[in-house]
């Protein structure tokens, strides 16, 4: 089985060492709204009741809103 959308994220919050705020942060950047609990519930084990699926939205959002992160916003064309 492969890396799931879960894993994907978790893997890349320990990479760039973001804490739950960082994340919440990122993801306004893109106008997308997510709050610490959401975060916990993608970030618990498989086998935990309150686990929620990171859905393919979801990781894009964060992905695009992590690429103004580290590059910051695209340059206006002329």
């Amino acid at each position: 089985m492969g890396l799931t959308n879960n894993d994907i994220f978790k893997k890349l919050r320990v990479a760039h060492k973001l804490r739950d705020t960082d994340i919440i942060d990122i993801c306004a950047l893109v106008d997308f709204k997510v709050t610490k609990g959401e975060l916990g519930a993608i970030f618990r084990k498989e086998d935990h009741p309150k686990y929620v699926e990171c859905g393919d939205q979801f990781l894009r959002n964060f992905l695009n809103g992590l690429i103004i992160h580290l590059r910051g916003p695209m340059p206006k064309k002329s």
